[in-house]
């Protein structure tokens, strides 16, 4: 049953929305009433998901690219007239170690995980100004917090983290909310737990067992739950939080 967080009729846009979370979000988002723009650059994967619900418009584009973003949230403009919501959600990981992953996936790490969030959240703030209302939720990582995973998808993760604080303060003024969810690790049907799941069942047991206190994995539900509620007025006195979504995986007790 839909969590009628007075969603009806809302302008929303989606990044990385063809699959797993963003994907969870985009059809919450749509069961609340929205009208929701989902963007990924598998366009066979978008039309896909459009047809599971008929409030979800696919939009194709290489988010790693300055100019695709700007005809993405173009597009969206075009369709919806305006922009309520953004959901920052797409990113991705690169690399090995620090000394034998090239500066390049360093550098597209940042571009995939934390600057198309950055250029999104400014493409859409002139629209939310003006409006004096606003919602703007990033997909972070518990790892952007402390260590774990690779380094250029931690440091990127990290970056947003900052970056959602900053941007907080600076519009809450305007009438516009910003926060960062958190996952710990979540499993669905296309994602890399998955993969390792089926790949090594036994090992996979293990590491729940010693790293998740909630005794598995996390759903894409259990997200979009949380980032739903955060993107509505129902949140309206949460501002530059970032909100663990993890079962207990996370170190941090602040």
């Amino acid at each position: 049953m839909p969590m009628d967080l007075g969603l009806q009729n809302k302008k929303v846009l989606v990044t990385g929305a063809s699959r797993g979370i963003g994907k969870g979000i985009s059809l919450l988002f749509a069961k609340e009433g929205a009208e929701v723009s989902i963007v990924a650059r598998n366009k066979e994967g978008l039309e896909k998901t459009a047809q599971e619900h008929p409030s979800l418009y696919p939009i194709a584009g290489d988010l790693t690219d300055e100019k695709e973003r700007e005809r993405v949230f173009k597009d969206h403009m075009e369709q919806f007239g305006t922009i309520d919501i953004l959901i920052n959600n797409v990113g991705g990981s690169v690399g090995t170690t620090v000394d034998e992953t090239p500066l390049s996936q360093f550098q597209q790490a940042m571009e995939w995980n934390y600057f198309s969030a950055v250029h999104f959240s400014q493409l859409a703030l002139p629209v939310m100004k003006k409006q004096e209302s606003g919602a703007i939720v990033n997909i972070s990582s518990i790892y952007g917090r402390e260590s774990g995973g690779k380094a250029p998808y931690n440091n990127a993760k990290s970056a947003l983290i900052s970056f959602t604080k900053a941007l907080a303060d600076e519009v809450i003024s305007e009438g516009i909310r910003v926060n960062s969810v958190a996952p710990g690790s979540i499993i669905h049907p296309e994602g890399s737990w998955q993969k390792r799941v089926d790949e090594d069942p036994e090992k996979m047991k293990k590491f729940v067992r010693r790293e998740i206190p909630g005794g598995r994995f996390g759903t894409v539900e259990e997200v979009a739950n949380v980032v739903v509620f955060l993107a509505s007025e129902k949140a309206s006195w949460i501002s530059g939080a970032t909100i663990q979504v993890d079962g207990g995986q996370s170190h941090m007790n602040m």
